[in-house]
């Protein structure tokens, strides 16, 4: 923030998984240490924000389906915020179910997007995979055609989420490698 604050420049603070953890304490280990790391980073945030006197946004980022209780406690916290000050504790999550089947993937969308709408949270939602190694997850040895996202999937989530509200965004995979990898792995062709 203080960097931002110096270049007058709004700031996405973004909480991962690992961050929360990291920001909870690392040698706690009840289930809802991550999430009430990610809870008190964001009252931290938005604690300390005015005085920097620049805008920040609050994400969070790439919660796969086994890190959703990680999820389902920062929404938590969205609600009993959202419901004393009339806004939610963070701007925007992001789902990122793409390991899991489509339907699957748009279903649990659908139910947490639901609670997200009406304290006019963001969403990002991704679809189709990336190549490489993130967060555990290992494609480095996917099927290149898994690794673009279709216009049909992307048309899918957009008829299912766009009744719900128009604050949502897509991450569609286009052949880009995310997250550690070596350079030799990377085509050029």
């Amino acid at each position: 923030m203080e960097s931002a604050s110096k270049s007058n420049c709004p700031v996405i603070i973004q909480a991962t998984n690992g961050g929360s953890q990291f920001f909870a304490g690392n040698t706690i280990q009840d289930k809802n240490a991550c999430a009430a790391g990610a809870v008190a980073l964001a009252i931290h945030v938005r604690t300390m924000a005015p005085y920097y006197g620049i805008p920040v946004i609050l994400h969070s980022d790439h919660c796969a389906k086994k890190l959703t209780p990680w999820f389902e406690g920062m929404l938590e916290a969205d609600e009993a915020y959202f419901e004393q000050y009339g806004e939610p504790l963070f701007s925007s999550h992001m789902l990122d179910l793409s390991e899991e089947p489509d339907d699957e993937n748009i279903a649990i969308c659908i139910q947490y997007f639901r609670r997200m709408a009406p304290m006019k949270i963001w969403m990002e939602m991704e679809i189709g995979i990336t190549g490489g190694e993130e967060d555990g997850v290992d494609n480095t040895d996917a099927d290149e055609d898994r690794l673009y996202t279709s216009p049909e999937q992307v048309w899918k989530v957009y008829e299912a989420l766009s009744p719900i509200s128009k604050m949502f965004s897509i991450a569609a995979a286009f052949g880009n490698v995310h997250g550690v990898v070596s350079i030799e792995t990377i085509s050029r062709s």
